[in-house]
């Protein structure tokens, strides 16, 4: 456990994850594999983000409750401490709705529309998003950050945007707001994840709402069994065409889980002597050799689903413990409670 001196010492970081479907290869290589790195070098507040997954959960919001327990295995088999880390359910500190109430207040409808995400999003999923808090989604990201005085968010490029919302709404705020003199809000500012981008099975990035994923908890066979379903270079019809490999999603995997045979099988490839099925078999036997350690840690920690949930309860109150002070701070710069 963290001493207070260590607490005073280290600059915050809050990142969060939606319940909303099981955790896949890119959550391990581009968030959980970082997550468990941070919580050694910052104060870091892990959010279960079960606010945010009423986006997608909203008409059957049971389904994203389902899912909570589970990541939480994840994040614990793929190393994240409680004993080093805050983490906790975002609903279960209210202020995270308080703070995005009074921020939205601050935000031009015309910031929120031209987030790159929001119009990504309405294209690409099938899926009744013309709401409200889809369109807010941003604002009550940035209080989350806010509320816990986040220095950093660790994320990948593409939510970029989203933290230049942040930052945008953060000045507009401390524009019309000082306490003691003194900007309310830092500025967060990006730590991005050495792997910012997995591919799915289809190409594009590995995403739940594309359900083009590699689930992480997957058994041995089934994860196998995926694997060889993934796109490779279209441009390759006959086994001894000449490939090229930086057109095959499968070959990005060696960079994570085959580096020592990256040249050998990229060499191969494009001379036409190994096969694309060739080529699924030796990195997907390697990515279900070394995820086997984290499936039997998974096993375990969702087998003892109490001690997840005095996890999250002794989270909460340290998280409610910061968010409160946050609002105190955020309150008394407004003039609350003047009479």
């Amino acid at each position: 456990m963290k001493t207070e001196k260590e607490i005073l010492n280290k600059k915050n970081i809050l990142s969060g994850m939606q319940p909303t479907g099981r955790l896949h290869l890119g959550h391990y290589l581009g968030v959980l594999t970082n997550y468990a790195k941070l919580q050694n070098e910052y104060n870091c507040y892990f959010m279960a983000a079960d606010l945010h997954a009423m986006t997608a959960f909203y008409s059957d919001y049971e389904k994203a409750q389902e899912f909570l327990i589970p990541m939480i295995s994840d994040w614990l088999a793929a190393g994240i401490d409680p004993e080093k880390a805050v983490i906790f359910v975002q609903s279960d500190v209210s202020e995270h709705s308080e703070l995005a109430l009074i921020l939205s207040m601050y935000t031009p409808v015309s910031w929120l529309m031209r987030n790159p995400t929001y119009k990504d999003k309405q294209i690409n999923i099938d899926k009744e998003i013309d709401s409200h808090g889809f369109l807010g989604y941003p604002v009550l990201q940035a209080a989350d950050i806010l509320l816990y005085d986040a220095e950093f968010v660790p994320i990948g490029e593409d939510q970029l945007p989203h933290l230049d919302l942040s930052r945008d709404i953060v000045n507009r705020f401390n524009h019309f707001n000082k306490h003691n003199q003194n900007n309310v809000f830092r500025l967060p500012k990006p730590l991005l994840s050495s792997f910012p981008k997995v591919l799915g099975t289809d190409g594009r990035k590995m995403s739940k709402s594309y359900n083009n994923t590699l689930i992480l908890s997957s058994d041995e066979d089934s994860l196998m069994k995926e694997i060889m379903t993934m796109k490779t270079d279209t441009a390759r019809v006959r086994l001894k065409d000449p490939g090229n490999p930086q057109n095959c999603p499968v070959f990005t995997y060696y960079d994570f889980f085959a580096k020592e045979r990256k040249d050998e099988i990229a060499d191969n490839c494009m001379k036409g002597s190994i096969g694309c099925k060739d080529c699924k078999n030796i990195v997907g036997s390697k990515i279900v050799v070394d995820l086997e350690p984290f499936r039997e840690r998974y096993k375990e920690a969702k087998d003892n689903s109490q001690n997840i949930n005095e996890i999250l309860k002794e989270g909460a109150i340290k998280a409610k413990e910061k968010a409160r002070e946050t609002m105190q701070k955020v309150k008394d710069s407004m003039g609350f409670y003047l009479k």
